[in-house]
């Protein structure tokens, strides 16, 4: 990967990836290229996009659209695409994992019970201040939304969609942080290695393959934030280590394959 590759922005690499594209693969590929470039940060630096944030972008996509598998592929062409041109040395496109739906049973909350959501301490102030964050960001989206509408030209007006979808799932996440802070409870921490992971642990990965590795915190579903390598006890990740202790081996299958990683230390 030479200089020019590393300063390259991811906001560059999108424009450069859909330039490469006929028009009707463009018109149907820009928008969730733009909504994951907007995620993560238009002027980022391509070469600073992880492997967790990636892994985790479907899970957090899941959680608010039904139709997030076919969402999914106009991305996964965009890292394969960032691959080939040397962008960056992993092919990130393996870790955007697409999860099978299942039919769930109907929630606590639905019943009229009262669902038990376990934060760490941690999480529970994260979760605060990225609620403040979102409300924030969600003045931006309508500020760009009415910019957007004032170009006259509706025909093809990407920004004007993808402000609407950003908007949608800054609304959507709000929602969700602030029911999830009513009913949580604070497990507690303690500062010492844990012997099987469990949620709130730290846990750092080697990639078998790769020799890459992979540092994530375990959490419960409703703290799960690809952007801080935070994934959740529901995804498959998540699911295998659970119980799992130092030295161990794990098996993670995505679409691509079988994954093996093993566990190089577990804190609490």
């Amino acid at each position: 990967m030479n200089s020019s590759s590393q300063s390259l922005s991811l906001g560059e690499a999108a424009n450069d990836f859909l330039a490469s594209l006929s028009p009707e693969e463009r018109k149907t590929s820009q928008q969730e290229v733009y909504k994951f470039i907007r995620w993560y940060g238009w002027e980022r630096p391509f070469s600073r996009l992880t492997a967790p944030e990636t892994a985790n972008y479907a899970e957090r996509l899941s959680l608010s659209d039904t139709d997030y598998i076919k969402k999914l592929e106009p991305i996964r062409a965009f890292l394969i695409y960032a691959r080939k041109e040397g962008w960056t040395k992993n092919n990130l496109a393996t870790h955007l994992k697409i999860k099978k739906r299942k039919t769930r049973l109907q929630s606590p909350i639905r019943q009229g019970l009262a669902e038990t959501i376990s934060l760490t301490r941690q999480g529970y102030l994260e979760l605060e201040a990225e609620l403040a964050t979102l409300k924030s960001r969600r003045l931006q989206a309508v500020d760009e939304m009415r910019r957007a509408r004032a170009d006259k030209d509706f025909r093809e007006n990407a920004p004007l969609e993808a402000a609407r979808e950003q908007h949608g799932q800054l609304q959507r996440r709000i929602r969700q942080i602030e029911e999830t802070l009513k009913s949580a409870t604070i497990i507690d921490e303690k500062q010492e290695v844990a012997l099987k992971t469990s949620i709130g642990d730290n846990v750092i990965l080697s990639d078998l393959i790769s020799g890459e590795e992979l540092r994530y915190t375990i959490v419960s579903p409703r703290e799960a934030d690809p952007t801080r390598d935070k994934i959740s006890t529901a995804s498959p990740i998540g699911k295998s280590l659970l119980g799992r202790g130092r030295g161990e081996v794990i098996e993670v299958i995505t679409p691509a394959g079988k994954l093996r990683y093993q566990i190089k230390q577990v804190k609490r």
